[in-house]
């Protein structure tokens, strides 16, 4: 099977989905790998070295799609690359597909295989650790007077406090910013429905990190004070609530700052659209907005190198055993199947966009009780289940 790494097209999109390093272990194992000029540049990759790994190097896009059997990249499918999908062809990137009608429509009508990335991550993707690291330093970069925030010192001066952050959400996206703010001084408090969450969080941090139930209540209890907002939330996309609607801003003094980790729009914070590393801010009622949806992209070698690491042993799966086993043996693989040639395998992207659906189990063909089990990427669940073909 032939392996291509596509040069990512997205604005201010400068990672790469694998590094010349994890190229070389797939040249290694028997597969030609395909890489298309300028990958990695801005990355820190040069094309000599993915030459050097054993990759043979394609300038164009339309060249890499002819050539490959399976194509793997960073971030969504651009409509300037729709045309480009073929039958049978395998990508793995990360779809985000429930969001992304267009796309998936793309997709079906492609009759490809496709995996969004997103969700075949066991110990939780890099992506949320980095865009939770750095999604908490943009933050403070937004405070400071030159950039019109209030102009306070993260960690206080003498006779001047620290600011007041507020985290919603302790996943491994919140924990990340949590580990960045108070290393530098900041009080920090932190929201999540889980109480066990939060007691790992006290044990950890003792009282140096405030914890609270998240609710809206408690939330707009405490922005009066507070400085700097981080949304780690993966909100319902069906959810037509928030924690930080319209009228809650109000409650903040000009000059703070939202950052939405989580960037949804009509997700956690109501007033929340997607922007770009260009024009990464708008303000709302005196708050300023970060918006930024790949916030990864910005320390893009690092990033890149951790990317790598979580998705290679996923990419080596299916070159050498195929999509089926690969699936069989991994159930966050499994999970992760968006569309299979015309037909559509995920869930969530089912119920948001009212189409039906089957299991990827069921097209690939495979005994439930014979896979690797893993939980659904969401607790989002679809009415639209068609019969299994034996049914």
């Amino acid at each position: 099977m032939k392996l291509g790494v596509l040069r990512d097209i997205k604005a201010n999109e400068y990672r790469v989905v694998l590094t010349p390093q994890e190229v070389a272990t797939i040249v290694g194992d028997g597969h030609p790998v395909y890489v298309q000029a300028g990958a990695g540049v801005k990355a820190g990759f040069p094309d000599a070295a993915y030459e050097k790994a054993g990759a043979r190097l394609l300038e164009t896009a339309a060249e890499m799609y002819a050539e490959a059997d399976f194509l793997v990249k960073v971030k969504e499918f651009e409509e300037s690359e729709y045309d480009l999908l073929r039958k049978g062809q395998i990508y793995l990137t990360c779809i985000h597909p429930a969001a992304h009608p267009a796309e998936v429509e793309a997709l079906l009508r492609s009759e490809c295989i496709a995996f969004t990335a997103e969700d075949t991550h066991r110990y939780g993707s890099p992506n949320c650790e980095a865009a939770g690291k750095q999604g908490a330093l943009f933050g403070l970069h937004h405070l400071l007077s030159t950039n019109g925030g209030k102009g306070k010192f993260v960690g206080g001066l003498a006779g001047a406090p620290g600011i007041q952050a507020v985290i919603l959400g302790a996943g491994l996206v919140g924990k990340a910013a949590l580990q960045v703010l108070e290393a530098l001084g900041a009080w920090v408090t932190v929201l999540d429905i889980n109480i066990a969450t939060l007691r790992d969080i006290n044990r950890q941090y003792g009282d140096r990190v405030h914890t609270m139930l998240s609710t809206k209540e408690n939330i707009a209890a405490l922005l009066p004070t507070t400085d700097l907002v981080l949304n780690c939330v993966k909100w319902p996309k069906e959810s037509k609530t928030h924690l930080i609607d319209r009228s809650m801003l109000k409650l903040m003094e000009p000059g703070s700052v939202i950052v939405d980790i989580s960037a949804d729009e009509g997700g956690a914070v109501e007033t929340y659209k997607e922007t770009t590393h260009a024009e990464p801010t708008y303000v709302i009622d005196g708050v300023i907005h970060f918006g930024v949806s790949n916030i990864p992209a910005s320390i893009a070698k690092s990033a890149s190198q951790a990317y790598a690491v979580s998705l290679v042993g996923h990419i080596r799966s299916i070159l050498n055993n195929g999509v089926a086993e690969a699936c069989r043996r991994d159930g966050f693989l499994r999970r992760a199947l968006t569309v299979y040639q015309g037909v559509l395998t995920h869930e969530e992207t089912s119920a948001l966009q009212q189409r039906p659906w089957r299991t990827p189990a069921d097209v690939l063909g495979l005994d439930p009780q014979a896979c690797d089990p893993a939980p659904p990427a969401t607790g989002t669940r679809s009415p639209e289940l068609l019969q299994t073909k034996g049914g």
